[in-house]
């Protein structure tokens, strides 16, 4: 694995896959997650399974430094600056919202989501628990399991590696995780067939603006299967661009609770 990383940067996208093939014949089974660390970030895609928009993805998050924290790097630094005035802006914004308008704007959410993923029968869909003025649905999540599905939430297992989606019925432990949010506390880890990412802000190009961390990014990049990819948000996150980076993934849809 190291010397993965110490030749990162002198080799090509296609000679970067090679060696990847190469070092799987040399001790790495087929489809091993390898982890490229660079400034204490784990970047995570899959030998094997890798495509070269992953390969891409690597390589440029590689460069990038992945996180929108402690990188100097000349034009990321002011798009990272840019970000994190944006980021407090609008969650400013949407903390003003009032418990009463905040309900009514996610039950209208929850009618979008409804309409874009159609029947939940026998799917994995991966929620969230409401944070900083988030979009509460819970109750959605509940009429989800009601309707046949099951409900998955987003579990920060260590910084720089992707979220790990766990089961969540009414009842089960929760515990305390990053940021103070509620996640299961135990339950083997699942793969979601819809993920559905909270967003401080996005743009008409369906890029999403989280919290700053990755954790979505990195969590897409390396997941086996494509699942459906639906951001949320209050109509007032939209912005003109997020000023996307080649570590950014675009959402599949977009759902505010706008008519």
């Amino acid at each position: 694995m190291k010397s993965i990383v110490s030749a990162m940067k002198s080799i090509s996208i296609g000679v970067f896959a090679k060696n990847l093939v190469h070092c799987e014949s040399g001790g790495l089974p087929v489809n091993a997650v390898v982890l490229l660390v660079q400034r204490g970030v784990s970047l995570v895609f899959r030998t094997g399974a890798t495509h070269a928009g992953r390969v891409t993805f690597a390589l440029a998050a590689y460069e990038a430094g992945m996180s929108e924290q402690g990188n100097d790097d000349g034009g990321w630094a002011d798009v990272a600056r840019w970000r994190k005035a944006e980021r407090a802006r609008l969650i400013d914004l949407r903390m003003t919202l009032s418990a009463e308008e905040r309900a009514g704007r996610s039950q209208r959410i929850a009618a979008g989501l409804d309409a874009a993923i159609g029947s939940p029968e026998g799917r994995i869909v991966s929620g969230y628990w409401p944070f900083r003025g988030e979009p509460d649905l819970r109750d959605w999540m509940d009429r989800v399991r009601r309707r046949g599905g099951r409900i998955a939430l987003p579990v920060v297992v260590a910084k720089g590696q992707p979220l790990e989606f766990r089961c969540w019925s009414p009842g089960d432990k929760l515990e305390r995780g990053v940021w103070n949010i509620l996640v299961p506390a135990q339950g083997p880890a699942v793969l979601p067939d819809v993920v559905i990412a909270p967003v401080v802000g996005f743009d008409s190009a369906r890029y999403r603006l989280g919290y700053g961390g990755g954790f979505f990014d990195r969590t897409l990049a390396a997941m086996q299967g494509k699942p459906l990819v639906i951001g949320i948000g209050y109509a007032e996150a939209a912005i003109a661009t997020i000023r996307p980076q080649p570590h950014d993934i675009k959402m599949d849809v977009i759902v505010t609770d706008a008519a």
